[in-house]
């Protein structure tokens, strides 16, 4: 799914407001996400994204970091895209920022603009093993005689950034798979095999769950990459329960509410889950209480608990979509 429609869709289904700051907070906070979709997104240059773009660039802190230090937090968090437009607006909204938390650094937000540009450049010369022909310090310094607005920039200043860049280079992310979500179950708090009763049909099927960062995730198999459901563990309540057709079985209460889930659909949609509770039953039952003891630690009980992580991880599962 485009990264465009990938928000659109979060919109629709309210795990993200249609607002610039907000959803700008959740490309920037959220874990996992696609550094390349995050540069798609931000590229576009319809008047919303352009919004969300400065507010993206706003969520970035660079009060006392100098030029080089400031582009590779900003270049860290998103994979430039290809085209010429697209970097340009990106710089500019990243110049304007820099100078507005470090005043008096450049003249003008042009000569940052500039600098910043090339020293983009200047990471690909130096780095790329293709070049075989490395540009040096004196040809960096004439680069910038007579091209900056207010004059030209302190030789010492450009120095040091041509030294900085030559002894590490920028740390550009990536291309990877747009919604890649493997690595997110690394390390979980508990995994293992429990039976899951259905929806509509209440038959029970053996599901593989894992719990990890105050989610429950369950697949059809070990090996599966993308689970067929998302349990947030925000406001829930365990409870072990008797039932007379199945032993060592625990519910997860929505304490009268709906459950903010997300599941696979028949036709391979991801949509919005409508459960109010999930019968669970362990194969014993040490295992049942040993769930039980992990859930209630994992539940969440903060009325402001940051969902940011939580909708990430959603919002993730819509690479199994095709446009």
């Amino acid at each position: 799914m485009a990264p465009e429609k990938g928000i659109q869709l979060l919109i629709e289904k309210k795990f993200v407001e249609k607002d610039p700051s907000h959803i700008a907070s959740f490309l920037f906070h959220g874990e996992g996400l696609s550094k390349t979709a995050i540069g798609e997104y931000l590229g576009e240059r319809d008047v919303f994204n352009i919004q969300v773009l400065q507010a993206f660039v706003d969520c970035h802190s660079f009060t006392k970091l100098n030029l080089v230090e400031a582009l590779r937090q900003f270049l860290g968090s998103f994979r430039l895209p290809g085209e010429a437009q697209k970097i340009d607006r990106m710089m500019e909204s990243f110049s304007a920022h820099y100078c507005q938390c470090n005043p008096g650094t450049f003249q003008s937000t042009d000569s940052c603009y500039i600098v910043s540009f090339s020293l983009i450049i200047l990471n690909t010369s130096l780095h790329n093993p293709s070049i075989k022909e490395r540009p040096d310090l004196q040809h960096f310094l004439s680069l910038h005689r007579g091209v900056h607005p207010g004059g030209d920039l302190p030789p010492q200043l450009l120095t040091e950034m041509y030294e900085s860049l030559k002894k590490e280079s920028f740390q550009i992310p990536e291309e990877e798979d747009a919604w890649e979500l493997a690595h997110a179950f690394h390390k979980p708090q508990r995994e293992g095999w429990l039976l899951k009763t259905g929806g509509r049909v209440k038959t029970w099927k053996k599901r593989w769950f894992i719990l990890k960062d105050n989610c429950l995730y369950y697949f059809e198999c070990i090996t599966d990459k993308e689970p067929l459901g998302i349990i947030p563990l925000e406001n829930l309540s365990v409870e072990i329960v008797e039932d007379s057709k199945k032993p060592n079985c625990f519910d997860l209460h929505g304490k009268g509410q709906t459950i903010k889930a997300c599941k696979t659909h028949g036709d391979g949609r991801m949509v919005q889950g409508n459960h109010q509770s999930y019968h669970l039953s362990a194969p014993s039952q040490e295992e049942r209480d040993t769930w039980v003891e992990s859930l209630r630690s994992s539940i969440s009980w903060d009325p402001f608990y940051d969902t940011v992580s939580v909708r990430k991880k959603i919002s993730a599962m819509k690479k199994s979509q095709k446009e």
